[in-house]
């Protein structure tokens, strides 16, 4: 059987009188086998370069004698199966799932994911029930959590719900929030943080805060409480919009990144050096980024009323808060 590989496209330079063309509309000219949409999502996606530097905007300008790289990876598989994975269900109608993820489980399959997914498990829980709702790849699926991230998430299992749930996730009009240890105490102790999200120009891997481009982005969050004299503190953050990676982002972005997060939370030794051996051991080495979506609300897409779920705090986190409170 072949294995499917990434393909390294690298089109001819911008001739002149391509010039101030869209950059997906050019790729798309350039590269006939790639729909614009697909292109799109590769830009977004942080797949295409110039020069070594990732690209993220698709409506950029191209200029003259300019070489663009395109990476193309393979599809993932284009029905997932169905597998029986327990899932941990906080509640379900017709209409719809909610789901208590536990840390570990990737949503969705995707290159390098591609079964043992929360899809895979849907798909052997809700049955037929599923099927097409999303997209092929991502039935049901209206957000995500990343693999790390514990907590709740919603899935539709009707074309109408999935509908419903959608606009209300395009409106930012839901109802989210979640738990993170981080280190350090933010000041003031309740704020808000702003700004734009988008692919980190220098590793396509991470999102950042840009200067241009990236989607807006806003994280309200407030400090519940502080440890070993503000080493670490407790922090919930509600999400005003859903960007990749937004609450592990913004928080970085204020000196104060989550504990546990191998991609952002680089921390300078002053902040360790207070805590005791055991301690410092146990916190440094937490196999996960902190975060827990402890809260989700929205109103139900087809019966119209509100609804609200609230998630205990993920046991591995609860032991290292125990750990943190005998300082």
């Amino acid at each position: 059987m072949d294995i499917p590989v990434t393909q390294h496209l690298t089109p001819a330079a911008v001739e002149a009188e391509e010039a101030g063309t869209r950059l997906d509309r050019w790729l798309a000219a350039r590269l006939p086998d790639l729909s614009r949409t697909r292109i799109k999502a590769l830009i977004e996606d942080g797949r295409v370069s110039l020069a070594g530097t990732t690209i993220s905007d698709a409506s950029l300008r191209v200029k003259p004698g300019q070489r663009f790289a395109v990476e193309v990876p393979p599809d993932a598989p284009a029905e997932p199966e169905a597998q029986d994975i327990a899932l941990n269900v906080v509640y379900e109608d017709e209409d719809l799932i909610v789901i208590d993820k536990p840390a570990g489980m990737v949503v969705h399959p995707a290159p390098g994911n591609p079964d043992e997914t929360l899809v895979n498990a849907l798909l052997a829980h809700c049955g037929e029930s599923l099927a097409g709702i999303g997209g092929v790849r991502r039935p049901g699926i209206v957000h995500r959590i990343d693999k790390d991230t514990s907590g709740l998430l919603v899935a539709a299992k009707t074309d109408a719900a999935h509908r419903g749930l959608s606009a209300q996730f395009a409106a930012h009009s839901l109802e989210r929030a979640y738990w993170a240890l981080v280190w350090g105490t933010p000041s003031p102790r309740q704020g808000e943080i702003e700004g734009n999200i988008g692919r980190n120009p220098n590793d396509r891997k991470k999102m950042a805060v840009v200067k241009s481009g990236g989607k807006p982005a806003l994280t309200r969050y407030r400090v519940l409480k502080s440890f070993a004299g503000g080493a670490v503190s407790l922090v919930e953050c509600r999400l005003a919009t859903g960007r990749t990676h937004q609450i592990r982002v913004h928080m970085t972005s204020i000196g104060h990144p989550l504990v546990g997060d191998s991609v952002y939370g680089r921390i300078r030794g002053s902040r360790r050096v207070v805590l005791p051996p055991e301690v410092r051991e146990a916190v440094t080495g937490f196999p996960r980024q902190a975060l827990h979506a402890y809260l989700l609300g929205f109103s139900h897409p087809t019966k119209g009323y509100e609804v609200r779920f609230e998630s205990r705090m993920a046991l591995d986190i609860n032991q290292l808060i125990q750990i943190l409170e005998v300082l």
